[in-house]
């Protein structure tokens, strides 16, 4: 019997010298973080902090003192305890749906189709659907409710579609960070009341993506810092493109995509020691004729197995894109 597939990508030396140029990247050139609070966090942590460039240099200690709080495993909570699933460390593979489209085909007919915006509807459908699909462990986002857009709080009301129509845990891949507090009181309502329930059992987490290269926007900072204090699990995941926004070969790539993404894992850290994070990664190459991101290119398979090496040698539960 098949006990599933392994691809080494690193030796130990490969995954090492990886590790020694990120920590060199954050100790002595650091990250930008655009968030007034996130500055001072760091810096009340022991990082060198430059104010007005808005850098800040992360010490190798830090680093390694948060990757020992952060957990190894932790829970998905479904609305149905049959549809929890654990995240592990070296554990079992789970997949998702992913996105966030913004668009969705109608078929016509006799090799005829038409592409529209999607709708809140649209999302509903996708929800049941992949609460039907026994291969698909937690839904993620998978479109966007357009008809909300500049109407309401379009995630906020994606949260809400979604939780209605699949019983399995939720992961928003849009958070907005002024928004987590909303999140957290539908999840406190959804448990009558029960902050600690809520807290305890979130029946949702969140997908953050720091900006290539090396930048930790406002809204990433604060979903991570917020995603912390309030016990909701946090996907740190980079979209790095090589060629783009990260450097053309793939070695390089990864120690920026390695040092965002670790950035973002120490400030969760800081926030709240033990706080639940993913090591995460939509990473691919820059296609430098089209001017696009081509999520389907091998590289992005070769990028995803290296980085799931990665997450692995940090001891962390692991998100990646394709297969």
């Amino acid at each position: 019997m098949m006990q599933g597939l392994r691809l080494d990508i690193f030796t130990q030396d490969g995954i090492e010298a990886i590790d020694r140029a990120t920590l060199d990247v954050l100790s002595n050139y650091g990250v930008q973080v655009s968030d007034k609070e996130g500055l001072e966090l760091f810096e009340k942590a022991g990082c060198e902090v430059d104010h007005k460039a808005k850098m800040v240099r992360i010490p190798i200690g830090l680093v390694r003192k948060a990757l020992s709080t952060a957990p190894k495993t932790f829970h998905l909570y479904g609305r149905e305890e049959c549809r929890t699933i654990e995240q592990e460390y070296n554990g079992k593979v789970h997949y998702t749906s992913f996105g966030t489209g913004i668009q969705m085909c109608n078929y016509l007919g006799n090799g005829k189709f038409e592409t529209r915006d999607s709708n809140d509807a649209d999302l509903a459908n996708c929800a049941k659907l992949c609460d039907w699909a026994e291969n698909i462990s937690y839904f993620s986002l998978p479109v966007s409710a357009r008809d909300w857009a500049g109407v309401g709080a379009e995630d906020v009301h994606e949260m809400m579609t979604s939780i209605e129509n699949t019983t399995k845990h939720f992961h928003h891949i849009d958070p907005v960070a002024e928004h987590v507090e909303y999140y957290r009181d539908m999840m406190v309502a959804y448990y009558g009341g029960d902050k600690k329930l809520a807290r305890d059992r979130p029946i949702m987490s969140m997908l953050v993506c720091p900006t290539s290269p090396l930048e930790l926007s406002h809204n990433a900072a604060q979903v991570i810092i917020k995603g912390a204090r309030y016990g909701i699990p946090v996907n740190v995941l980079s979209m790095a493109m090589a060629g783009g926004s990260s450097p053309v070969y793939l070695a390089g790539t990864l120690v920026t995509h390695n040092a965002e993404v670790l950035a973002g894992i120490v400030l969760s850290q800081i926030a709240q020691p033990g706080a639940k994070v993913w090591y995460g990664s939509s990473t691919t190459t820059f296609d430098l004729k089209r001017g696009t991101a081509p999520v389907g290119s091998p590289e992005l398979g070769v990028i995803s197995a290296a980085v799931a090496k990665l997450g692995q040698f940090y001891g962390l539960p692991v998100y990646v894109a394709g297969m």
